[in-house]
């Protein structure tokens, strides 16, 4: 069905795509275009002396074009930067028909539009190092017009700047603000230097199920979806953890996987329903040799992609020196909220929090009431990495009881300006003790908490053959690459996030 809605531009473009097609160009080509180098290969490593890029051959969109009769320039832009183009009719055209340069590159071609481009470099008289096009081949129309910048009188003009449309249309924002690749390019970075960390100790990296008939290993409201063949329910995984456990039974010293987890929850600037998290579990460890674990990772990841342990946040300096300090929670309670939780039990501690006009609700028990006030109190104070260790029994139901007090657990969060990074234990590897604490959680969903955990005797079943001392941390890496990138937003480190309909 023809586009009735399209714009008087829109329209321009695709009364030229129907005139380039009637000259008999195919302005979207299949063969191969034979691209030899780059923008920021030229300019990086021209020499004039050596005269070292006699021939090149480059692809780009169109950015800018100045028409000057029989002589033209534009700029052009691939994946490394811009670079200048110098057309002469004569050059493009060396026969009696001169209509790729007149009717094509002079009326035909638009902003935004893809092109090849064969010749050679030389500097202009006003010292800007170009492309004199010999050939140039329209690899690709561009039907919409794009959004591009104009700088006027010190100002700013047509920026493409509206956050909802940078992340609705990514594509877009990489085109016209080439610099939010770099983000992009650093998040890679950060995952293989993880990754390259992980296989020098020798720990395997693997895959686990995304479809999962209990949503296990974290509290948290699953997304439900529905198997036709099996005529059941599944979930889409809330976190890895227990099946990567099931491998540490199995025998394997050490895995980790880089998964997709999702959790049907709110979204704002440090959160998306689709996220990605990086889980590590090693067997004969503890949560103290996790901590330098972590310590040691956080440090090699900064040192690799900034040269430094300092990376700058919002105006912070961020030092990713090892070691990090580290308090528990109960005390950091005690520091920030002036209270001492310690001895009280759940009527006593909802009363703190109704005094310190802390919300709270019926469905929170003795565990997420200490872990409200320290959320209300204390977290803001974390900038640098900090280490919170020692956690409620009730709030961490995989975890091992700490070895001094048993009403708490071996758990530690990893703090950094002000919100949680890593989560990590001494892993529960007592299976009569972690089928009572899945007993207790199944409690707390009886009593309205629909982020309490389900019982998965499948695990249960797995312990029981026998699990070995182990520690597991879990990261994520969208929150991690926003404080490696000094980005404001989760959506500022996603592609595309999730966003409401148009």
């Amino acid at each position: 069905m023809e586009n009735t809605h399209l714009s008087e531009q829109e329209q321009i473009r695709r009364n030229a795509l129907k005139e380039i097609e009637n000259l008999g160009i195919d302005p979207y080509p299949a063969a191969e275009y034979p691209v030899d180098t780059t923008a920021e290969e030229i300019l990086s490593g021209f020499d004039a002396e050596k005269n070292n890029y006699p021939n090149v051959t480059v692809a780009g969109r169109i950015m800018s074009r100045r028409i000057m009769g029989a002589a033209s320039f534009m700029v052009i832009q691939d994946h490394t930067g811009r670079i200048q183009v110098y057309l002469k009719r004569d050059d493009i055209c060396p026969t009696e028909d001169k209509t790729l340069y007149n009717t094509v590159f002079k009326k035909l071609l638009d902003i935004g539009d893809i092109v090849g481009i064969k010749g050679y470099t030389f500097i202009t008289q006003t010292g800007e190092l170009t492309i004199h096009a010999k050939e140039f081949t329209l690899l690709s129309k561009s039907l919409r017009v794009l959004p591009i910048v104009k700088e006027k009188e010190g100002q700013t003009y047509d920026a493409f700047t509206d956050p909802e449309q940078r992340y609705r249309m990514r594509y877009l924002d990489l085109i016209v603000n080439p610099q939010v690749r770099d983000t992009f390019i650093k998040r890679t970075r950060i995952v293989n230097t993880m990754r390259q960390f992980f296989n020098e100790y020798g720990y395997l990296e693997v895959e686990t199920p995304i479809l999962q008939n209990i949503p296990g290993g974290a509290n948290a409201r699953p997304f439900v979806t529905h198997h036709n063949a099996l005529n059941i329910p599944l979930y889409m995984r809330i976190a890895n953890e227990l099946y990567l456990k099931k491998l540490i039974v199995g025998g394997f010293p050490g895995v980790y996987e880089f998964a997709k987890d999702f959790r049907n929850e709110g979204m704002d600037r440090t959160h998306n329903p689709e996220f990605t998290v990086l889980e590590i579990y090693v067997a004969y460890k503890d949560y103290f040799w996790m901590m330098q674990f972590t310590e040691k990772m956080l440090e090699r990841v900064a040192m690799d992609l900034h040269g430094t342990t300092q990376v700058s946040l919002g105006g912070k300096l961020i030092d990713f020196k090892s070691p990090y300090p580290r308090i528990s929670m109960l005390d950091a309670i005690k520091k920030y909220a002036g209270v001492d939780v310690s001895e009280m039990e759940e009527d006593a501690l909802r009363k703190t929090c109704n005094e310190l006009k802390v919300p709270v609700t019926p469905s929170m028990g003795k565990g997420k009431l200490i872990e409200e006030l320290f959320g209300a109190f204390c977290e803001e104070h974390l900038i640098q990495p900090t280490f919170i260790i020692d956690y409620p029994r009730e709030t961490s139901p995989l975890t091992k009881k700490h070895r001094e007090n048993p009403s708490l657990t071996e758990r530690f969060e990893l703090f950094v300006n002000g919100r949680e990074l890593a989560n990590a234990y001494s892993e529960l590897n007592d299976p009569v003790d972690q089928l009572e604490r899945f007993k207790d959680q199944l409690k707390l969903k009886e009593k309205g908490d629909d982020e309490a955990m389900f019982i998965d005797m499948d695990f249960v079943r797995a312990l029981e053959f026998g699990m070995p001392p182990t520690s597991g941390m879990g990261i994520g890496i969208d929150r991690l690459c926003m404080l490696m990138t000094d980005s404001p937003s989760i959506q500022d480190v996603l592609f595309f996030p999730q966003m409401r309909p148009e």
